[in-house]
């Protein structure tokens, strides 16, 4: 066998390093965890673990990222067709992965994921991040929940109902972990079932554009990426929108998708200042949702957007983003493999495609919204927010339609 060059031997060693605290965390818990012991069962000094992860925290979220992207699928049963099918399936494959049965372990493989959330409190730098990557999760939800939407029925988003959908989920892994014998999947599987009826009058009104597109011809030649939401290689050749986004702003895809015409191909390429801990947090997140949705929902229903996680920058840079962090939003329309347009700065996500919106005469909201009405009457009972409310974030809520192609 030939010499392993330097990338090579890195690579070896990071799968050991990673395999030997998959296997220290599942014994020893967390924080019981030691850094020398992951060196010993890889073989490695302590240094060599250093050099492939800064921190015990950052290889934690690595072994789970790495768990939660390889998991074998199980065969998908049929796909739901309708919202409330599908939300039950979505359900019944994530309580399945729950350490509901081993009431008397106190780790092990099946509760290496109960120290996550305790790890994301621990510090704002990861707090904000996890925040808006659960706001990804919802759109992305939510989108795959409008295209299950039955012919005739009332346009409007769902994502604030992926919201309570994906509240009750989390809270059922902290509860299984915290109190193991006390959630009752049948329940969880029941009450997400019950959401799809609910009505929480979610609208938006059109984004306020403070950011000018920018004409430019430039060549578009991207690296290979995966698409987290489909777990295949990603669509980056072609016309389409590519939206370059820092962990701080990524509900911003919601307006992308919005505000582009149907059928447009729209990418969320993630980005941050700390690949080495926060990538693979935000690899984690969308992994463990859309692992569940691809079981739960028709092809035709998964999300219109792409989701690549660009940890080098290579694709950033493809994009004419030489320097990237967790504030970045930036976004460019292809056409013939060519940049012709980009922005950058808040509201650039929205100015490219609904200047792209504008130049093809079609209406944009391709998830079939009326982006222009105003709030829904508002009543004691109506569930709806107080007047003067502006949505889930603060700002524009947005998120694509849920039209499946992307090719």
């Amino acid at each position: 066998m030939g010499r392993l060059s330097r990338a090579q031997a890195q690579e070896r060693n990071r799968a050991k390093v990673l395999a030997a605290a998959r296997g220290e965390f599942a014994e020893h818990g967390f924080r019981d965890a030691k850094v020398d012991g992951i060196a010993e069962r890889a073989g490695l000094t302590r240094g060599a673990v250093y050099s492939n992860f800064p921190g015990k925290r950052a290889l934690y979220f690595a072994v789970l990222a790495d768990l939660a992207e390889r998991a074998p699928e199980p065969p998908h049963p049929e796909p739901g067709r309708t919202a409330r099918e599908a939300l039950g399936l979505l359900a019944r494959a994530w309580v399945a992965r729950l350490p509901l049965a081993d009431v008397g372990e106190q780790h092990g493989m099946a509760r290496l994921g109960m120290y996550l959330l305790p790890e994301v409190l621990a510090e704002e730098r990861t707090r904000r991040p996890f925040a808006q990557l659960m706001k990804v999760d919802a759109i992305l939800l939510g989108l795959a929940l409008e295209a299950l939407r039955p012919s005739g029925a009332p346009a409007g988003s769902l994502v604030r109902v992926a919201e309570a959908v994906l509240t009750t989920l989390h809270g059922a892994n902290q509860l299984a972990a915290a109190a193991p014998g006390f959630i009752e999947p049948f329940n969880v599987v029941s009450a997400c079932e019950q959401l799809a009826g609910l009505d929480l009058h979610d609208w938006w009104p059109p984004a306020h554009v403070i950011t000018q597109v920018r004409e430019t011809d430039e060549p578009w030649s991207p690296p290979r990426a995966l698409d987290a939401v489909r777990g295949e290689p990603a669509l980056l050749a072609g016309d389409g929108v590519v939206a370059v986004l820092g962990l701080h702003r990524l509900e911003a895809v919601e307006e992308a998708v919005r505000a582009a015409p149907p059928g447009t191909r729209v990418t969320a390429v993630v980005v941050t200042g700390d690949p080495d801990e926060l990538a693979p947090l935000a690899r984690l997140a969308v992994a463990e949702l859309c692992r569940c949705l691809r079981q739960a929902f028709p092809p035709s229903a998964w999300p219109r957007v792409q989701v690549v996680f660009d940890e080098s920058g290579a694709l950033a840079a493809a994009a004419g983003l030489p320097a990237v962090s967790d504030g970045t939003e930036a976004a460019v329309r292809i056409e013939g493999d060519r940049i012709v347009a980009c922005a950058d700065g808040r509201g650039a996500c929205h100015a490219v495609t609904s200047a792209l919106t504008a130049a093809s005469g079609v209406t944009g909201a391709g998830a079939g919204v009326d982006v222009d009405a105003g709030p829904p009457p508002e009543s004691p009972t109506s569930g709806g927010r107080p007047p003067g409310d502006r949505g889930r974030s603060g700002r524009t809520p947005t998120g694509p339609s849920g039209r499946p192609a992307l090719g």
